[in-house]
This record gives C-alpha cells, sequence and structure tokens, in this order.
C-alpha cells in the first residue's frame, strides 16, 4: 500500500524539456514530507499534479555534480 505523502516546490529553478504532452523535466528545490528542501531533477505533468520518478540531491551533493559537470 502507497503511503501518503506531501511535497511544496519551494523554487523552480529550470525547466529543461518539454514533451508534446506537456510534461516537463525541472530542476527545482522541493520540500518533501515537511523536510528540508532538496535540489530534485523530474518530470512535472503540467499543473505539478502529477510526477514521474526523479532523483534528489542534497547541497552537498549538488555541489559536487556542479563541479563534476564544470570540469568536462
Amino acid at each position: 500500500m502507497a503511503q501518503e505523502f506531501s511535497y511544496e516546490i519551494i523554487e523552480e529553478i529550470a525547466v529543461l524539456s518539454e514533451n508534446p504532452k506537456g510534461w516537463r523535466k525541472e530542476l527545482n528545490l522541493v520540500s518533501w514530507n515537511g523536510r528540508p528542501p532538496k535540489f530534485d531533477l523530474r518530470d512535472w505533468a503540467p499543473d505539478h499534479e502529477k510526477m514521474g520518478k526523479g532523483i534528489t540531491l542534497t547541497n552537498e551533493e549538488f555541489e559536487a555534480l556542479k563541479k563534476s559537470i564544470l570540469k568536462m
């Protein structure tokens, strides 16, 4: 049985792409279940009511990713 959860998009940072049905791959700062916000990368429905699978990153993980990308 799926557990209830809550989320709040604290900051919309970037839209990376959009598919023909309007779903967008977004980088946002999201608070899950009232916890401190994390960087979140996933597909969202146009109204942010539905979401696809994604990843969340702490500030430290996001910094490590950013440094890795800048080295490329």
